[in-house]
Formats: structure tokens, C-alpha cells, sequence
């Protein structure tokens, strides 16, 4: 989906992109407007490695020749990107202007030091200590929407595994259809379908789609192991709380839901720890977008890559443990 659309939407007040790409877009979509004055030059370049100072050299004569002899115009004409600024840069090229900038460019690249303004480049180090904040935020929203989502699931789970163990035959060919959809088809795909899909109809934030889009998915397998814990419940207990006279309600909350959650815990964790890593297929500001920013800006992986997965790391692993001790606290002879 492109940024355009979402701006015909309301999604967001304005977009920043080339003008190549603005006037194409609004020959196609409708309502959109330029402001008027250019926010600033951009140009395109090529860089090549320090090796390759012949291969540049070809190319620059290539394009001057192009530009002397009317060719690059006609090109850019022909493709409908020339205007106003295209004699401005032929002027300050003709002249020699940028005749410097590969140059430096080229040796930066080898030296891998300094940019191509001759700048100190910072250590990879130094570039992580200062996007650490940003990515401890990221992992706090990625930590917050995995929990609300996870309540969510939840919530809905236990309702379609009742609905599916005690419900009418409608109730139950209903919920079952809902899980086999939904467990069948793509997490990304729902997400875009929410996201994306609704927007003619609702206008979902970013944030409130990536919740429905994880909680609703979750909510089909969180179902399947509340009723698969559920039937696993010793039926003569069931029928003992019946000779009771305990209603089905009375059943299930006082008989047969507190055993089921003891079944149930070990791969709810489970589920939990996976949707922290599914919240990176989202478009929100999470861990995993934030941390592609930043080896993006770097230039590596290796550094960003072990940051995010020791903040994954971080999250999961005292869930897991906290899991592990009610299991084993639960499952003592004795416990209650």
C-alpha cells in the first residue's frame, strides 16, 4: 500500500517524497495537492568503489556527452521528469561543481572513516549507545501491544472453546469455522486485511490494527488449547459435580476451568513468547522496525541483530521461568 493512499484516507496530514513520484501519483489519485515551493534538492548519484576510478571516469564522460548533445533532455522529457532545476544542475556541472564529490566519496569509501563532507563517521559503538533509548522504547511498545493483544487472545480463546464445548450445534459450526479460517490463512495477510481492507469502511490506527490483527489471530489457537484442556478434565469429576447438583455453569467455573488452566499454562506461555516475535510483522514503531532503522543508518546487522534479539531475550525468558515455577508449584502433590 503506498503512503498516498493512506494520505487520501486521513491516516496521516502530509507526505515527503520526490516529485517524480508526487506528480505521478496524483495523475491517478484524486485529491491530492503539492505545496508549491520544493522543501529541498535532491540528487541522484552513483557511488562506486576506489577501484573503479575508470568506470567513473566512462560514465562522466558518457554523461556529458549526453548533456552536450541534447540527449539526457530528450530522455528526461520523454519520461516526463524534467523541469525548472534540470538547467540550474547542468550549469553547476558544466562549471565543474561536483566534479569534487565523487572523489571524496570514492575515498571515503575505502578509508571507511569519514563521510563523504569529510566528516568523522562514529563508531558502530557510538551509534548504538545513541539508539538505545529508541530501541528500549521500541521495546516497551513491542511489550505492550504483545500483553493487550495477549489479553485479547485470551479472553476470546476461552469464549470460543466454551461456546465450542457447551454451545448448540450452530453456536459450534460458527466458532469452529472461525478457528479453521483463521488458522488457515496468513498472520501478514490478516493484518493487511484489517488494516488495509477496513479502511473504506473504518479508519484504524496503526496501533489498534496491529492489536485486533494479533489478538483476533492468537484468540483461534488460544481456543483450541482451552478446549483441548478443557475435554481433558477427568469426566468423573464432571459427573460427580452433576450427582451435586451443580449447574453446567457452576461446572465449569468451579470444577472444570481451574484444572484446565493448569493444562493450559505451559503452551499459553508459549503462544505469549511467539506473539513477541509475530509483533515484528506489524508497522507500528516496534523493536524490530526500530532496530531495522537502525542497522539501515549503520550499515550492518551484526550490532543491531544482537541488540534486538538480547531485548527479545529479555521479555521471553522470565515469562518462561515464571511458567515453569506455577507448573511445577501446581502440579506438587497436594497443590490446591
Amino acid at each position: 500500500m503506498h503512503p498516498y493512499e493512506d494520505l487520501l484516507r486521513g491516516r496521516v496530514d502530509a507526505v515527503l517524497l520526490d516529485n517524480v513520484i508526487a506528480e505521478r501519483s496524483m495523475r491517478r489519485m484524486a485529491g491530492l495537492a503539492t505545496q508549491p515551493e520544493a522543501i529541498a534538492v535532491g540528487h541522484y548519484v552513483g557511488l562506486l568503489g576506489p577501484a573503479q576510478r575508470q568506470l567513473r571516469d566512462r560514465v562522466d564522460i558518457a554523461l556529458r556527452a549526453a548533456m552536450a548533445d541534447g540527449r539526457l533532455e530528450a530522455i528526461l522529457r520523454r519520461w516526463l521528469v524534467w523541469n525548472d532545476q534540470q538547467p540550474k544542475l547542468y550549469d553547476r556541472l558544466a562549471q565543474g561543481t561536483y566534479r569534487a564529490a565523487p572523489e571524496s566519496v570514492s575515498e571515503s569509501a575505502g578509508a571507511g572513516g569519514s563521510d563523504s563532507a569529510g566528516a568523522p563517521r562514529p563508531s558502530a559503538w557510538t551509534m548504538a549507545w545513541q539508539y538505545l533509548p529508541s530501541l528500549l522504547s521500541a521495546a516497551v511498545t513491542t511489550l505492550v501491544l504483545s500483553c493487550l493483544a495477549m489479553a485479547l487472545a485470551v479472553g476470546l480463546g476461552a469464549v470460543i472453546a466454551t461456546g465450542r464445548v457447551y454451545g448448540n450445534r450452530v453456536l459450534r459450526a460458527l466458532f469452529t469455522a472461525y478457528v479453521e479460517v483463521t488458522r488457515g490463512t496468513p498472520i501478514l495477510l490478516q493484518l493487511f486485511v484489517i488494516y488495509y481492507g477496513l479502511a473504506s469502511v473504518v479508519r484504524l490506527p496503526a496501533f489498534i490494527a496491529a492489536l485486533l490483527g494479533l489478538g483476533l489471530n492468537y484468540a483461534a489457537y488460544e481456543s483450541e488449547i482451552y478446549r483441548g484442556a478443557l475435554l481433558a478434565v477427568p469426566r468423573g469429576q464432571l459427573e460427580a459435580a452433576r450427582v451435586l447438583g451443580l449447574s453446567n455453569w457452576q461446572t465449569l467455573r468451579l470444577v472444570r476451568a481451574p484444572q484446565a488452566f493448569r493444562f493450559a499454562l505451559a503452551p499459553t506461555t508459549n503462544d505469549f513468547v511467539a506473539m513477541l516475535k509475530d509483533s515484528s510483522l506489524v508497522s507500528v514503531m516496534e523493536l524490530t522496525k526500530q532496530t531495522q532503522i537502525f542497522a539501515t543508518n549503520l550499515g550492518s546487522w551484526v550490532i543491531p541483530g544482537a541488540l534486538c534479539a538480547a531485548m527479545y531475550l529479555a521479555m521471553s525468558l522470565p515469562l518462561a521461568q515464571v511458567a515453569r515455577r506455577l507448573e511445577a508449584r501446581w502440579s506438587a502433590p497436594g497443590a490446591a
